[in-house]
């Protein structure tokens, strides 16, 4: 059975962007943007809420063409064009870029997901971190935490969050200062 893994990049104060969407404090150097490409290429489908799914569709499916682009970018824009995605939207009838729409979670066609063969299926996006948790469909969690205090934006983890019970199983620094936490349920 495949795990479904949140993935995100916080805050050291726990947001995932700043006031106005802001995430220029990301940290992504050559190194943490290879460990995300080698990470993300063993995904079976990326799972994403509408903004997160738009914000990646106007940049990556031509971030590649850029001469200027570095060989990671390029690299990633291969990985992120190729692998299914799904988009949780209620209001979108239809997406490119090989993805699918579904309107909500239900909690029975995520284990149905779960069940077929393939690597992990990569979860991003606060409000729909916030639903699948809400249903104990996150079974891994993986945090880079940024040395940064952002002092406000949006949360990863929301109030009404089901408590979890979870187990470190890897930590990681880079030469940038990023952690990854790496946690499995318990």
């Amino acid at each position: 059975m495949r795990d479904v893994v949140l993935t995100a990049t916080i805050s050291l104060d726990g947001y995932i962007e700043g006031p106005d969407r802001d995430i220029s404090w990301h940290r992504v150097d050559e190194e943490l943007h290879q460990h995300f490409n080698d990470t993300l290429r063993e995904a079976g489908a990326f799972l994403s809420g509408r903004v997160t799914h738009q914000l990646m569709t106007e940049f990556w499916p031509t971030a590649d063409k850029d001469p200027d682009a570095s060989a990671t970018v390029a690299e990633f824009a291969e990985i992120w064009r190729e692998k299914p995605k799904f988009v949780y939207s209620r209001t979108w009838e239809r997406a490119d870029w090989n993805t699918t729409v579904v309107r909500d979670v239900v909690p029975e066609e995520v284990r149905a997901l779960k069940e077929q063969p393939g690597g992990p299926l990569v979860l991003s996006g606060a409000h729909l971190a916030a639903d699948f948790l809400r249903h104990g469909l996150v079974d891994a969690f993986r945090i880079y935490v940024d040395p940064v205090i952002v002092g406000g934006g949006t949360p990863l983890f929301t109030e009404g969050s089901a408590p979890a019970d979870l187990r470190l199983v890897e930590t990681h620094t880079f030469g940038n200062g990023v952690v990854l936490l790496s946690h499995e349920r318990a």
